[in-house]
This record gives structure tokens, sequence and C-alpha cells, in this order.
């Protein structure tokens, strides 16, 4: 984490700096649920939930740069009804 860096598959991912911080704290919070809402705050640190739809826009771009197939999604999972988790190892 501390060098912003990212492999997946023994290559190179480009990820925004927001992208990169999204993906950085779920993956300290294995397991925990985070709404919209709490991510925003917790990533860009906005406190407008005008602006929680973006967090979809961000899980989507990430789920295209690290998930084999991102339409079913191994690493960042949707929560239906409440937001988004990082899953934990199995």
């Amino acid at each position: 984490l501390k060098t912003r860096e990212l492999k997946v598959d023994g290559q190179d991912v480009e990820l925004t700096p927001t992208e990169f911080d999204l993906l950085a704290y779920l993956t300290r919070h294995p397991g925990q649920v985070f709404t919209r809402l709490q991510l925003l705050r917790e990533v860009q640190g906005y406190t407008y939930d005008s602006f929680a739809r973006t967090i979809d826009t961000h899980v989507k771009n990430l789920r295209r740069k690290i998930e084999s197939d991102p339409k079913s999604p191994r690493y960042i999972l949707t929560v239906h009804g409440v937001g988004y988790r990082f899953a934990r190892e199995s």
C-alpha cells in the first residue's frame, strides 16, 4: 500500500488516486459492510448524499481492473440495499 502500486496476475494495474484509496480502505476492513455515504466520507471526504452514487462508478471501474469477471465479482461485493464490502479470504 505504501508504494500505491497494484499488480493483478503479475501485471501492473493503473488506478486513479480515488480508486486506489477506495480499494485500500475496503481491504483494510475485509467483510465489513459500508454504505455509499460512509465510503464517500472516508475515501473522498464528502458529506453530501447527492454524491453518494459516484462510489458506484468507482467500484465499477475498480472491478473492471481487478476482477477476472467484473459481472460476477469475487473481491468487491455488493450488499444490496446497503452498499459494498471487500470479501474475506476463504
